[in-house]
């Protein structure tokens, strides 16, 4: 088949592999290797449960703002693939990833690779042709056996440890704080913003030597009205503007990020003023993201009950809504009893959509699961674009509706009012 367009790589890409996900780092490994992908410029790994993906958009808008070249890489997509390899925070062009992906198949032999581990090894071959200065790569899944973790990072930042993907990395904060622990690295500095990191985390940090630096012991930061402050070691940052980014949690995920860069600072000097630009100019779709006019509209792509109580608790920070719409809908392997349960008083009604693809589940099973839950106020839709259309128009200038449940969930809200525009 003549792949002439990148939706034409991302189709075979989701053939090529018999698993979607097939954790391990041989495979890729060779690959890496036989295209002797070995960054000259500092890595920044950044993995967590939730809260990775606003960590790395902090740090790159920061980086950038004090003139670095920065390549980033984020998953998933909301709306288009070329969101995940960003350059400077512009999401790169097809022509640049499809050179990518050509060159990995030249050296991959007869290696079969995921979607995603082809994606990372595109993206950092992206970054190494573009002569980045600095690469911050957010993990997939775990960390340990991510694809991402091929890369040796010069940091490496935990953000949240709490339960999601069970059937992979276990179904218990000691597992999984095990298996993000994976991208520390000896003798590199290897952050944990998680305020009860696991023992297991712990343990693995000491046991290799890495310089582990833990929130509240070996950085810390306070709120003050609308600033807040921020110092490790010798280090202080005062009056810092609050980040763009909505959500209470955003403030520990800039502390992070901020953490991260003090720790190559001799490397990737950021001035006060980048920092302070970076942290009112960061953007990053679907996270808490409140969006202007009438009736208030928030999108969130939380997905799990840590992501969502996070969700309901800033939600409660947002002025009175008369009524408080919910547009729903969830992958079948999510726990959607457990999200639904934590965020079941913050609304009046529900709409819910069915997603069409394989971990999807239709509308109508999901508007049951939540009428077994006790719930009145449900609506079942054949789409998420239905239960979004139904949401609008039941919803006054003085209601709010709330979008969440999954980033498929919010794409296809998005996509749906794009179309209405």
């Amino acid at each position: 088949m003549q792949r002439t367009t990148l939706d034409d790589w991302l189709h075979w890409l989701e053939n090529l592999h018999f698993t979607t996900i097939d954790m391990g780092l041989e495979r890729v490994g060779k690959v890496r290797d036989a295209m002797a992908l070995r960054p000259s410029f500092p890595v920044i790994t950044v993995a967590g449960t939730n809260g990775k993906g606003s960590v790395c958009a902090m740090l790159s808008t920061m980086l950038q703002r004090a003139g670095f070249k920065v390549g980033t890489y984020t998953s998933p997509h909301i709306l288009r693939y070329n969101e995940r390899v960003a350059i400077n925070l512009a999401p790169v062009g097809d022509e640049r990833i499809m050179r990518s992906f050509a060159a990995i198949d030249a050296a991959r032999g007869d290696v079969s690779l995921t979607y995603f581990e082809f994606g990372t090894l595109g993206a950092m071959h992206a970054f190494m042709e573009e002569r980045v200065d600095v690469a911050i790569m957010e993990v997939g899944l775990g960390g340990r056996l991510d694809a991402v973790n091929l890369f040796d990072p010069d940091v490496a930042v935990v953000v949240s440890v709490d339960i999601d993907h069970a059937a992979i990395l276990g179904d218990n904060r000691e597992d999984i704080g095990f298996e993000k622990a994976g991208i520390y690295r000896a003798g590199k500095p290897a952050i944990c913003a998680d305020p009860n990191p696991p023992a297991r985390l712990l343990a693995h940090a000491t046991a290799i030597g890495a310089e582990l630096k833990l929130v509240g012991r070996d950085y810390n930061y306070s709120r003050m009205d609308n600033q807040w402050s921020f110092s490790m070691g010798d280090s202080r940052r005062h009056a810092l503007p609050m980040p763009a980014l909505r959500g209470g949690y955003q403030l520990g995920n800039a502390a992070a990020a901020l953490a991260a860069l003090e720790c190559l600072r001799e490397r990737l000097p950021v001035g006060i003023g980048a920092v302070k630009q970076g942290l009112v100019e960061v953007d990053w779709p679907g996270r808490f993201q409140v969006l202007p006019g009438r009736p208030v509209v928030v999108l969130d792509v939380g997905h799990n009950p840590h992501a969502v109580k996070a969700m309901t608790a800033s939600l409660r920070q947002l002025p009175f809504a008369e009524n408080r719409i919910a547009v729903f809908s969830m992958l079948a392997d999510k726990d959607l009893e457990a999200v639904v349960e934590l965020a079941r008083d913050e609304f009046d009604q529900w709409h819910v959509g069915g997603l069409d693809m394989p971990r999807g589940q239709s509308g109508e099973v999901i508007a049951e699961r939540l009428k077994a839950m006790g719930l009145q106020q449900v609506h079942a839709h054949k789409t998420m674009a239905d239960a979004w259309r139904s949401a609008l128009s039941a919803a006054g200038e003085n209601d709010r509706i709330t979008v969440f449940g999954s980033f498929h969930t919010v794409a296809e809200v998005m996509e749906a009012r794009q179309r209405k525009h």
